[in-house]
């Protein structure tokens, strides 16, 4: 799985390792965007070399929020462009029949019903395009916290001997991210299979989700039949609708872990102070507002480096459990849908679980975007709980755990998931107990 440098991340702080994939002094790979000017050419150089430079001030003139996606999606659907694979008609019937089958075989195996309202055989063009505004509601919290608090540092005194220069950090941050997400979303588009390959719904309410190149390309070398890997992909894609659509704080519950990480974003005020002080003083390297490569610097040079709070700690636990929980439902769901149908569904899964095991897009996404990477042994053990679960207390008290998020195993019960489900067991006596004790009247 190739690296997906969102850039919220904590920077490397091994030297000869913070290059590696970018340029020296291009933290957030603008050279291609800046040309010469970022490596320390003149502005004549940059024109010269951009004809189109009038698109470059209407992307410098944003002022949608903190994070420029017209630049990304640009940057993503460039980066798209050469194998780039529009979906066929026969694509798209494929993909219908075949989530409507897994549709069917779910409707056996979980109390859940379908989530699907419509089916979709997208290419990674339209991947991007239409996931977009789900990103932007996952990151622009995150984003707007950083440009937020680079602006806040500002010390009173240097605020008014650089007049422009909040102004113009929030521009290159919008820049900045737009650049570093387009490259994000190029790099998954080339591998996501489904909607919800990456733990969230990025889909519209009710659309399930194939994309058939992509699809092709998982298939390539396993041996085994493609109209086989589709079902399987569908199936997954239709128990992870069926999770978000009926469980409507899911979600939120996401996000809201993802945002209070952000929260905890702190900013080096010392080394803005540090960094403007050099600057009014005529000392290289300090901030130039009317040089893009000197805010880019102060960027990349860690003053936005955040140091774990508590709170942060506790809200990443609560987004790892989250994930592992939802992905293992879905593969417990899957399972025992396909054992009986589905022939080559165990190597099919294993599959999965070795693509999870070396970055699948869901690991990397969120280890890139927070600092997380959800390891494998969370989802064995979420697995667990909702395998034994079904086993022993039946497939609609599995599913009843989704009915509020009080009742999900925490983080602690999956260390010892069998214990969990041990305790639901007696939860159930006990509540069956208090039921027949209650007056007839109530």
């Amino acid at each position: 799985m190739s690296d997906v440098p969102f850039g919220f991340g904590v920077p490397d702080r091994d030297p000869e390792r913070r290059g590696e994939g970018n340029p020296a002094g291009d933290p957030f790979g603008l050279g291609a965007l800046f040309g010469g000017f970022a490596g320390g050419g003149s502005p004549e150089d940059v024109l010269g070399k951009m004809p189109l430079f009038a698109e470059l001030q209407k992307l410098m003139n944003w002022s949608g929020g903190p994070v420029n996606w017209d630049l990304a999606r640009q940057g993503a659907i460039s980066q798209l462009a050469a194998g780039h694979q529009p979906s066929s008609d026969a694509e798209r019937t494929a993909v219908a029949e075949a989530l409507r089958l897994a549709d069917l075989w779910l409707d056996q195996v979980t109390e859940l019903p379908s989530g699907i309202e419509r089916t979709a055989a997208w290419s990674r063009v339209e991947w991007v395009e239409q996931t977009l505004p789900a990103w932007g509601a996952l990151i622009d919290p995150l984003a707007e916290k950083v440009v937020g608090a680079m602006t806040s540092a500002l010390p009173q005194e240097a605020a008014m001997s650089f007049g422009p220069i909040a102004g113009i950090m929030g521009r290159m941050g919008g820049l900045m991210f737009g650049a570093q997400i387009g490259s994000a979303l190029g790099k998954l588009a080339d591998e996501v299979v489904t909607s919800t390959d990456v733990g969230l719904p990025l889909a519209p309410a009710g659309t399930g989700v194939l994309v058939p190149q992509n699809v092709a390309a998982f298939a390539a070398g396993l041996d085994r039949p493609a109209d086989e890997v589709r079902l399987f992909l569908a199936l997954r894609e239709a128990a992870s609708q069926r999770l978000f659509a009926h469980v409507p704080w899911l979600r939120q519950q996401l996000q809201d872990a993802v945002h209070a990480y952000a929260r905890g974003i702190t900013i080096d005020r010392e080394a803005i102070e540090q960094k403007l002080g050099e600057a009014m003083s005529g000392m290289e390297g300090g901030i130039d507002p009317s040089n893009p490569e000197s805010i880019q610097q102060l960027l990349g040079s860690g003053v936005l480096e955040p140091e774990e709070t508590p709170e942060q700690q506790m809200a990443l636990r609560r987004l790892e459990t989250l994930l592992a929980l939802v992905e293992g439902w879905v593969d417990t769901v899957v399972a025992e849908a396909a054992k009986d149908r589905l022939p080559g569904h165990p190597a099919l899964a294993e599959t999965m679980r070795r693509r999870r095991a070396s970055g699948g897009p869901a690991e990397q996404t969120f280890a890139t975007l927070v600092g997380l990477e959800l390891r494998p042994r969370r989802l064995r053990d979420a697995a667990t709980v909702w395998g034994a679960m079904a086993q022993r207390h039946g497939a609609e008290a599995r599913d009843r755990l989704w009915s509020h998020p009080d009742l999900l195993p925490t983080s602690e019960d999956l260390d010892e998931p069998l214990d969990f489900v041990a305790r639901q067991g007696m939860d159930d006596e006990l509540r069956a107990l208090t039921d027949d004790e209650r007056p007839e009247e109530e």
